[in-house]
């Protein structure tokens, strides 16, 4: 697939893009490499490959995903944080109305 001048003008128009006369040569030329190298990437045979969960799992067969424990380690600290504001009330802040 090969896009020309109409197409760019095209996808820049959905893209909300202003792109000037001298610039879309050199656009149509980036995108039309763009889409030769996915359509060779579409002409690698993967069959028989297998989905990788994390990249170094192609290297490690025994990868194991560091994880913390899942603990709690803040505080509760709203009425510290509250404590320098002007109006507070039931652990809300209270500001001025400003819409009629």
């Amino acid at each position: 697939m090969s896009l020309d001048l109409s197409d760019v003008d095209r996808i820049a128009q959905l893209a909300q893009l202003e792109v000037s006369d001298s610039q879309k040569q050199k656009t149509a030329t980036q995108l039309n490499d763009i889409l030769a190298l996915v359509e060779q990437l579409r002409q690698v045979d993967t069959t028989g490959v297998e989905p990788l969960a994390h990249p170094i799992s192609a290297f490690e067969d025994d990868l194991a995903l560091r994880l913390r424990e899942d603990a709690v380690t803040e505080e509760n600290h709203r009425s510290e944080y509250q404590a320098c504001a002007p109006a507070v009330e039931n652990g809300l802040y209270l500001v001025p109305k400003v819409i009629e």
